[in-house]
């Protein structure tokens, strides 16, 4: 019995070290047959991995014209811990580079990483490039990185396509996808849909001999991964409306935007002044930049989504559509002017027009009496002001303004709709009235929008009281689903039925001879629209105007702003006017007002100390 004892324990033993045997041969059998890592890192001091730039993805406009494209680029990428002592003079005047700024780009890469290669001079020609290939081998610790920039073969819609610029380093700390030097979309479409053009990088491993110069693919490109391109992008952009809305808009500041009311596609985005958005591609790009960031007419100001103005009179369709909801108003209702709103010491002066007027005629002659009776009509209904004025604001709210649109555009302000603690804090609770904020009744007082809101306001005029998210890309590779959120349908707080009398009012702003769009009619297009003169505290006022048209089934809505130009029927409605004739016609009928709009010319009439 003792001796089968220790004879079983000596069989476990044996069992167990042919086990530790076993699983020690099955390692190594991994290591050295099926993982390469090692076999990667263990022959890592004669192999260098080069990232292979995919090309980013083109973008479009909805008629299939090429916004953007690519042209190729080559970067001088240097590793640090690599580099031998050389002649920097004489490999800067290879370069055509500056030394100073080489060796402060050589120092700025030494502190990201010493082991990781970075970028030390961006977007070499191709022809510096050839000159430079064969004399690589005498810089340790150089080499040259293909990658791609943008080209522009229209000079035109630099703000919606947007640029790409050098990673900022916050996106480096958190990113694996990017490295010091690579670019990334950091305006427009290309920073909205960056994950979608940017593609996937692929990897080269190349053998190096002891002169840093490759020899040929380690293993005849085994390990080697392709790299994915960027997948297209179709913008919702008419480029012959965007372009044509740039030539009403030169010489001028403000913003035009378009959408489609159906579909809230935008069809137009205009800020001016702009810029070729080829002048932010290649080595002069931050030169340029800093150059366009002095000017001050701010090109790089995206007027269109930042930009805030008061509505002015255009608001006072918000205010005739809450009346009519909540049955202060009606088509028929009737208030006089004599010069204006009066109450008490109070007034809101009028420009001159036939009175008493109805809903109908009041939108069409742009009456502030009648739009401050109907404001002060609808707060009053309610028992205090506080809770009038919230009604009032929760109605404005459901036509986008006051807040973000939830859009797909990157950038953008929200305006501003006060809360009633606004007037709380100013005046105290329960101590002001209706006639306190008054302005509002006319677009004016704290109320600010950005024309985006405005065009997304019209839009939902146009349909009879619902709009979509307005966003700026149709497809992304191919795929028009892509985003169900803005095939959705937003309704706003006024019931349907309520708009035929405002639109009514907005077609005799272009029919009637007292409309303030009378002159610039199309007697074979209905159009619809409103003017306004947006107040400006440090100059002459904005000219405004929204418009849509058809009447029925209309097909676009728009909002023009040009600023320090006077009454809206003075430039804003003139311009929305061509801007939907082009589109609904591909023709324009008044050469005589197309040429006074694009000859107009209201930024050298600008005082000299405005320019300073």
């Amino acid at each position: 019995m003792h001796y089968n004892r220790y004879a079983s324990r000596k069989y476990l033993v044996i069992g167990m070290m042919l086990a530790i045997c076993l699983i020690i041969l099955m390692r190594l059998f991994y290591l050295q047959v099926i993982d390469d890592s090692y076999k990667l890192s263990a022959e890592n001091n004669i192999l260098r991995a080069i990232p292979l730039y995919p090309d980013r993805g083109y973008i479009y406009d909805r008629d299939g014209n090429l916004l953007v494209s690519n042209q190729p680029a080559y970067d001088l990428m240097v590793i640090p811990r690599e580099v031998k002592p050389f002649d920097t003079l004489a490999f800067c005047q290879e370069l055509g580079v500056n030394p100073d700024e080489f060796k402060k780009n050589l120092r700025d890469a030494s502190k990201y990483s010493r082991f990781r290669p970075s970028v030390v001079v961006k977007e070499l020609s191709k022809e510096t490039y050839a000159s430079i290939q064969e004399q690589l081998y005498r810089f340790k610790g150089f080499f040259v990185q293909q990658r791609t920039l943008r080209e522009y073969p229209q000079i035109s819609g630099a703000n919606v396509v947007g640029y790409i610029g050098q990673v900022p380093r916050y996106i480096l700390d958190k990113s694996d996808y990017y490295s010091k030097g690579d670019n990334i979309g950091i305006s427009g479409i290309e920073k909205a849909y960056e994950e979608s053009l940017r593609g996937k990088q692929g990897v080269k491993y190349v053998i190096r001999d002891v002169h840093n110069r490759d020899k040929g693919p380690f293993e005849g490109g085994r390990y080697d991964t392709l790299p994915q391109a960027g997948e297209d992008v179709v913008s919702t952009i008419s480029l012959e409306l965007q372009m044509y809305g740039e030539l009403l808009m030169q010489n001028k500041i403000g913003s035009v935007v378009a959408i489609e009311p159906s579909s809230g596609e935008i069809l137009a985005m205009v800020s001016s002044p702009g810029y070729d958005p080829n002048l932010l591609v290649g080595r002069r790009r931050s030169e340029t930049f800093a150059q366009l960031q002095k000017d001050s007419l701010k090109p790089l100001f995206d007027r269109a989504l930042l930009a805030e103005y008061p509505p002015g009179s255009t608001f006072k369709l918000l205010n005739a559509l809450i009346g009519l909801q909540e049955g202060v108003l009606y088509p028929g209702t009737r208030f006089g002017c004599q010069g204006g709103f009066k109450y008490g010491s109070l007034r809101v002066g009028c420009h001159e027009h036939p009175s008493p007027l109805d809903l109908r005629k009041g939108i069409a002659s742009s009456c502030n009496a009648y739009f401050c009776y109907t404001y002060k009509s609808i707060l009053e209904k309610f028992p205090n002001a506080e809770l009038g004025y919230e009604n009032w604001r929760e109605h404005i709210s459901s036509f986008g303004l006051g807040d973000f649109l939830n859009n797909d555009l990157p950038t953008g302000r929200r305006g501003l709709v006060p809360r009633a603690s606004f007037y709380d804090n100013i005046y105290g609770r329960g101590s002001w009235k209706a006639v306190t904020n008054i302005s509002l009744a006319i677009g004016q007082g704290e109320l600010l929008v950005t024309p985006i809101q405005m065009a997304n306001m019209t839009a939902a005029l146009a349909n009879r009281g619902w709009y979509y998210t307005p966003h700026i890309v149709k497809s992304v590779g191919g795929d028009t689903l892509f985003n169900q959120r803005f095939k959705e349908k937003i309704h706003t707080t006024v019931d349907s039925h309520h708009y035929e009398p405002v639109i009514d009012g907005m077609q005799m702003v272009f029919e009637e001879p007292t409309g303030t769009a009378y002159w610039f009619r199309l007697p074979e297009i209905s159009q619809c629209g409103k003017t306004g003169t947006a107040q400006n505290t440090s100059g002459e006022d904005h000219s405004a105007f929204i418009a849509f048209a058809p009447r029925d089934n209309p097909k676009i809505a728009i909002v023009v702003y040009v600023e320090n130009a006077g009454w809206g029927s003075s430039y804003a409605a003139p311009i929305a006017s061509l801007m939907m004739e082009k589109f609904l016609t591909d023709t324009v009928s008044r050469p005589w007002l197309e040429e006074r709009m694009v000859n107009a010319n209201l930024i050298d009439k600008k005082p000299k100390e405005d320019e300073e």
